[in-house]
């Protein structure tokens, strides 16, 4: 059996977990949001991954410029034209893990 300890605090990040994800929906339920809030917050899921996808493209250098992580940016082509032509989140996930793959399989990334 593991240390009570352990228990304790895998259920403890458990449940924290769990109210950092449900108190604010029950909360905003029953609140009335205004239009400019809303319109507002349409645009936090495209900054977010604009600026992740932004940081996995480039390497980061001390003291120097960043340099473009060619495999990723090579594997992220794809997956932006299955974006365009598919709007299917499902779809550019499965294109960028495929080409990433393939880049792997021939050894260039």
């Amino acid at each position: 059996m593991q240390n009570p300890d352990t228990l304790i605090a895998i259920l403890s990040c458990g449940l924290a977990t769990w109210l950092l994800r449900v108190v604010p929906i029950v909360l905003v339920k029953r609140m009335t949001i205004p239009a400019w809030l809303l319109h507002f917050l349409n645009f936090v899921p495209v900054a977010i991954l604009s600026a992740i996808f932004v940081e996995n493209l480039l390497v980061i250098h001390v003291g120097h410029w960043p340099s473009v992580n060619w495999p990723n940016l090579f594997a992220s082509l794809p997956a932006i034209g299955i974006a365009i032509i598919t709007k299917s989140l499902f779809a550019v996930v499965v294109a960028g893990v495929a080409s990433m793959a393939v880049l792997r399989l021939l050894g260039w990334a």
